[in-house]
């Protein structure tokens, strides 16, 4: 992606790893800013809203990695498994500086996983997979002395935010979630958990619900290709598919029923294009 680059607020419920390559960047996420230097790495977790400032007079190249943690449920249950997704799930936002040896490792395994990505056929995706996975376990092995020492706690809204989105992982869908269901469950009141909830991150409640049961259904057609659209909208919470249909291609770009067809017609099962994409960006 070459040309210029404009910088926004955003958020979103997949996991992203930002790779600065070169140029002149503060990277904003939540109330913390980062002055870059190439070779650092960042852990995001979506939801907090995030923002690169560029210099616009010098090169910019980033490469990003966007992924829904669903896809990773295989690598994670297997005997004897690494728990690679802790430094995400413990700092949720974290900058690694990679120099020397580590820089030259990360930007081999970036490099590997885009060959892969690029050459668009089942082995390929299978292989950029597994390659993605190198990369994880390559950055837990790097944070675990901080994880070791990491004694800081969020704030109260932080916390409360984390505990509502942990309760909403096993809820997201159910058909009848309602802010009374989780005002009740969470003895929160409705008007103080919707204010903290879109302070935090950006986004309403049900805004992060309906982003969640999106990703959630392009994995599904991802993993399970012979589900029916009708089948994975109901599955995922929707009373009517117009609204299931409406918001998945509001979000997604295509329908549902189009996404089936392009996962078909191009092979792509990684699980990683299903959350976003491996992408090296250029700007100048």
């Amino acid at each position: 992606m070459k040309g210029a680059f404009e910088p926004i607020f955003h958020s979103h419920t997949f996991y992203e790893i930002y790779y600065f390559h070169e140029g002149k960047c503060n990277y904003l996420i939540g109330d913390q800013i980062y002055t870059l230097s190439p070779g650092d790495l960042i852990l995001m977790y979506g939801m907090t809203l995030h923002c690169p400032k560029i210099d616009p007079s010098v090169p910019y190249i980033r490469t990003i990695v966007h992924f829904d943690p669903a896809i990773l449920r295989p690598f994670l249950e297997m005997p004897q498994a690494i728990p690679f997704m802790q430094p995400f799930d413990q700092f949720k936002n974290y900058r690694l500086s990679l120099r020397s040896a580590d820089k030259e490792e990360a930007e081999r395994i970036l490099g590997v996983m885009r060959e892969h990505q690029l050459r668009g056929d089942p082995v390929g995706e299978g292989r950029l997979r597994l390659a993605f996975v190198d990369l994880l376990h390559f950055i837990y092995e790097r944070c675990l002395q901080p994880l070791r020492r990491q004694k800081e706690f969020p704030s109260d809204k932080e916390r409360t935010v984390q505990d509502v989105i942990a309760w909403l992982e096993g809820r997201y869908a159910e058909e009848e979630l309602s802010m009374e269901q989780i005002q009740s469950e969470l003895h929160l009141s409705k008007s103080y958990l919707a204010k903290i909830f879109k302070e935090v991150t950006g986004a309403t409640i049900f805004e992060y619900v309906f982003r969640k049961r999106i990703n959630e259904a392009k994995i599904l057609f991802l993993l399970n290709p012979e589900l029916a659209v009708t089948e994975v909208s109901f599955r995922l919470g929707f009373k009517h598919l117009a609204h299931f249909s409406r918001l998945f291609k509001q979000q997604v770009g295509v329908s549902p029923e189009k996404y089936k067809k392009q996962i078909r017609e191009d092979g792509s099962g990684s699980g990683l294009t299903a959350a976003g994409t491996v992408e090296r960006g250029t700007s100048s």
